[in-house]
């Protein structure tokens, strides 16, 4: 990664990944209040009914625009955050100053320790992680299709 963002002023990448978290953050808002809206109404909402899902939903249900800021410094979490502030249609003007501040947060984290840390483990050479991460993907994306074509008696 440091190959990537070698040359660049600080300011510049702590700019690309606030712009990077702010877009991520909105477009999982936006993606969690579609489906909660047409979900209801589709083969869906047996999902939207999970455990998880109900649990999210009373985290930002209780704490609110505090828990979307919050959700920024964790790993996974911060989506379904994100996703259940738009299911529970959190008002934008909480919403937006929440993601902004979280996303200032994240990029934060990840312009110091996280460029850092993916040097030291990389060892400069990130092109070697695509590897992996393609592999993780086909497999996925294999077992998806392979348990869809199962039918649902078995």
């Amino acid at each position: 990664m440091s190959e990537l963002v070698e040359g660049w002023p600080v300011w510049a990448v702590f700019a690309a990944f606030w712009l990077i978290a702010l877009l991520r953050s909105n477009a999982t808002y936006w993606a969690g209040r579609g489906l909660r809206a047409g979900g209801e109404r589709s083969r869906l909402a047996e999902r939207l009914d999970r455990p998880a899902v109900v649990r999210t939903e009373a985290l930002v249900r209780r704490f609110g625009a505090p828990a979307v800021v919050l959700s920024f410094l964790t790993v996974g979490v911060q989506t379904l955050i994100n996703a259940a502030a738009g299911a529970l249609r959190m008002p934008l003007a909480r919403y937006l100053p929440a993601s902004a501040l979280g996303s200032v947060l994240w990029a934060t984290l990840y312009t110091s320790v996280g460029v850092a840390l993916w040097e030291a483990v990389t060892g400069g050479r990130w092109w070697w992680l695509l590897v992996p991460v393609a592999v993780a993907g086909l497999v996925v994306g294999v077992t998806r299709w392979a348990q869809q074509r199962v039918p649902s008696g078995r």
